[in-house]
Protein backbone atom coordinates (compact mmCIF):
# COMPACT_ATOMS: atom_id res chain seq x y z
CA UNK A 1 0.00 0.00 0.00
CA UNK A 2 1.35 3.37 -0.97
CA UNK A 3 1.15 6.41 1.22
CA UNK A 4 0.32 9.90 0.06
CA UNK A 5 3.24 12.22 -0.37
CA UNK A 6 3.64 15.94 -0.78
CA UNK A 7 5.31 15.53 -4.19
CA UNK A 8 2.35 13.42 -5.39
CA UNK A 9 -0.04 16.15 -4.25
CA UNK A 10 1.95 18.83 -6.08
CA UNK A 11 2.06 16.68 -9.22
CA UNK A 12 -1.72 16.13 -9.11
CA UNK A 13 -2.29 19.85 -8.54
CA UNK A 14 -0.06 20.61 -11.52
CA UNK A 15 -2.08 18.23 -13.73
CA UNK A 16 -5.33 19.91 -12.71
CA UNK A 17 -3.99 23.39 -13.47
CA UNK A 18 -2.46 22.24 -16.77
CA UNK A 19 -5.72 20.56 -17.81
CA UNK A 20 -7.67 23.73 -16.92
CA UNK A 21 -5.47 26.00 -19.06
CA UNK A 22 -5.33 23.55 -21.98
CA UNK A 23 -9.13 23.19 -21.91
CA UNK A 24 -9.54 26.97 -21.72
CA UNK A 25 -7.20 27.46 -24.71
CA UNK A 26 -8.95 24.81 -26.81
CA UNK A 27 -12.36 26.23 -25.93
CA UNK A 28 -11.29 29.66 -27.22
CA UNK A 29 -10.27 28.04 -30.49
CA UNK A 30 -13.12 25.64 -31.16
CA UNK A 31 -16.16 27.01 -29.29
CA UNK A 32 -16.86 29.93 -31.67
CA UNK A 33 -16.77 27.59 -34.66
CA UNK A 34 -19.05 25.11 -32.93
CA UNK A 35 -21.53 27.80 -31.88
CA UNK A 36 -21.58 29.24 -35.41
CA UNK A 37 -22.42 25.83 -36.87
CA UNK A 38 -25.16 25.25 -34.30
CA UNK A 39 -26.73 28.64 -35.04
CA UNK A 40 -26.61 28.01 -38.80
CA UNK A 41 -28.21 24.59 -38.37
CA UNK A 42 -30.95 26.04 -36.17
CA UNK A 43 -31.61 28.75 -38.77
CA UNK A 44 -31.90 26.16 -41.53
CA UNK A 45 -34.31 24.08 -39.46
CA UNK A 46 -36.37 27.18 -38.69
CA UNK A 47 -36.60 28.08 -42.38
CA UNK A 48 -37.64 24.52 -43.28
CA UNK A 49 -40.35 24.54 -40.61
CA UNK A 50 -41.64 27.93 -41.73
CA UNK A 51 -41.71 26.83 -45.36
CA UNK A 52 -43.53 23.58 -44.61
CA UNK A 53 -46.02 25.35 -42.33
CA UNK A 54 -46.67 27.97 -44.99
CA UNK A 55 -47.14 25.30 -47.66
CA UNK A 56 -49.57 23.34 -45.48
CA UNK A 57 -51.79 26.21 -44.34
CA UNK A 58 -52.13 28.31 -47.47
CA UNK A 59 -53.21 26.65 -50.70
CA UNK A 60 -53.83 28.49 -53.95
CA UNK A 61 -56.36 27.04 -56.36
CA UNK A 62 -55.54 27.27 -60.04
CA UNK A 63 -59.11 27.77 -61.26
CA UNK A 64 -60.08 31.10 -59.69
CA UNK A 65 -56.96 32.17 -57.73
CA UNK A 66 -58.63 32.00 -54.33
CA UNK A 67 -56.62 31.53 -51.19
CA UNK A 68 -58.11 28.84 -48.99
CA UNK A 69 -57.10 28.56 -45.36
CA UNK A 70 -56.82 24.92 -44.36
CA UNK A 71 -57.49 24.76 -40.63
CA UNK A 72 -57.56 20.99 -40.31
CA UNK A 73 -54.21 21.12 -38.51
CA UNK A 74 -55.30 23.90 -36.16
CA UNK A 75 -55.52 22.88 -32.53
CA UNK A 76 -58.52 23.78 -30.44
CA UNK A 77 -57.68 26.02 -27.50
CA UNK A 78 -57.72 24.26 -24.17
CA UNK A 79 -60.41 25.18 -21.72
CA UNK A 80 -59.27 26.85 -18.57
CA UNK A 81 -60.12 25.19 -15.30
CA UNK A 82 -62.87 26.78 -13.30
CA UNK A 83 -61.67 27.24 -9.78
CA UNK A 84 -64.79 28.82 -8.34
CA UNK A 85 -67.65 31.19 -8.96
CA UNK A 86 -67.14 34.88 -9.49
CA UNK A 87 -68.81 37.02 -6.86
CA UNK A 88 -69.52 40.67 -7.56
CA UNK A 89 -69.57 42.75 -4.40
CA UNK A 90 -71.35 46.07 -3.94
CA UNK A 91 -70.35 48.72 -1.46
CA UNK A 92 -72.92 49.66 1.15
CA UNK A 93 -72.87 53.26 2.40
Amino acid sequence: METASFSGFIQTLFYFVAFYYIFKFLAKLFLPVLVKKVVQKAGENFQKQQQSAQDNTWKKTASNDEIIYDNSNAKNPKETKKVGDYVDYEEID
